[in-house]
């Protein structure tokens, strides 16, 4: 890292407190504070507004509260689809024979017809650009035998995400009292969705798709009034109401609403931009530090090294108010004495990050190697060194 830095030594403490301004300035004595507005009102039962690469909560409404999915089931059923086609037990030129259950299915439909057959590829359009229940129930059937054996995978996979709030019962979303989700389950998987299978989601943002001479758009009419927005899917039933999920990128921030419950298809598009636009407009999120790049360079007595590598095991990523990036300042916290050994990532200290005097982030400092203890006399050296500093600073 860059940036100038002040090291303040908290005197008498053992702790040596690093602190960095990030914009490379240290804070005016009066910084300025964010003024933000308060979030839009949405029209719908439960909403959800985040950050996909921080996984902020900017705007949130009933947001873990199960209620039907509707067609946003799919997203899971294309998703395990993809999973498939990523362990080789699928492939996408792969012939379907098209079962009499998945012709009969029952609304949105891409128009197959029983005892065809037709190509994995065609199906997975006919889940992500027409919704197609048909095609939803073919692929379900192919893969786990029976669309309630898939039902069960897709279960399983949303404990592995960490869907608190769902249960599937089918592969399309049709009504099922046993089958529900939530807004944050929904935000949790599109996000799984975009970041494992990037060439998947890609499809989520084609606008048709034409099969067996039908010609049928994508009914997320956001990927016409906002070319920011690339996916990614609606739902709808009685139980349900209009729903519709939606991601759009701009300068590199990638935000993801979720709207569940709205009285029209119109209304789950206004309230949707409603919600990018505010994200957009007020927020930023910025990339601050990589997982296992050094920090800071610590001393380190008692060792075969004269010194350790600091950082973090995870990236940090962070969300916060458009236009204060220059305000945050970084505090990293470790002792000031670090002695031998250390383990490859063993916690040492921590690193707090603040806007305004307010933490927004803290985690963990840990050392990046290895650090074994040097021989006896390179340690009795370090003993005496110690001994007449301390002696030093105690007159």
């Amino acid at each position: 890292m860059t940036d100038r830095s002040n090291f303040l030594i908290r005197s008498g403490s053992l702790v040596l407190t690093v602190v960095w301004c990030l914009s490379g300035v240290i804070g005016a004595v009066h910084a300025a504070v964010p003024v933000i507005p308060p979030p839009p009102k949405i029209a719908a039962e439960s909403y959800l507004l985040i950050d996909a690469a921080s996984q902020e909560v900017l705007v949130a409404h009933n947001a873990h509260e199960q209620t039907p999915p509707a067609s946003l089931t799919k997203i899971m059923t294309s998703y395990l689809v993809e999973q498939e086609l990523e362990a080789g037990r699928l492939a996408l030129d792969d012939d379907v024979l098209i079962s009499v259950n998945a012709w009969q299915t029952g609304g949105s439909k891409m128009f197959i017809r029983e005892g065809t057959r037709v190509a994995v590829s065609d199906l997975i359009k006919g889940v992500v650009i027409q919704s197609g229940n048909d095609a939803s129930v073919a692929l379900a059937e192919l893969i786990g035998g029976s669309e309630l054996a898939f039902a069960d995978m897709m279960n399983q996979q949303a404990a592995i995400l960490g869907m608190e709030n769902s249960q599937f019962r089918n592969a399309t979303g049709l009504p099922d009292a046993n089958h529900y989700s939530s807004a944050w389950d929904i935000a949790l998987l599109t996000i799984s969705l975009i970041e494992r299978f990037p060439e998947q989601y890609a499809l989520y943002s084609q606008r048709s798709f034409k099969f067996n001479g039908i010609d049928q758009p994508n009914r997320n009419k956001l990927l016409w009034r906002d070319l920011t927005v690339d996916g990614v899917k609606t739902g709808y039933t009685n139980d349900a109401g209009y729903c519709l999920v939606a991601s759009a990128v701009r300068q590199g921030m990638r935000l993801i609403s979720v709207v569940m419950g709205t009285d029209s298809d119109a209304a789950r598009m206004r309230e949707s931009q409603k919600l990018l636009s505010y994200g957009f407009r007020y927020f930023e999120t910025q990339s601050l530090y990589e997982a296992n790049v050094t920090l800071k360079e610590q001393p380190i007595y008692y060792a075969e090294a004269d010194s350790v590598s600091l950082g973090v095991t995870e990236d940090v990523t962070l969300t916060f108010p458009r236009g204060f990036y220059k305000d945050i300042k970084a505090e990293l916290v470790v002792p000031k004495l670090l002695e031998a050994p250390l383990a490859q990532g063993e916690s040492v200290g921590e690193i707090i990050l603040r806007l305004n005097d307010e933490i927004i982030y803290q985690a963990p400092l840990v050392s990046l190697e290895s650090v074994t203890e040097a021989g006896i006399l390179s340690r009795t050296w370090d003993f005496i060194t110690l001994f007449f500093s301390q002696s030093v600073e105690a007159d």
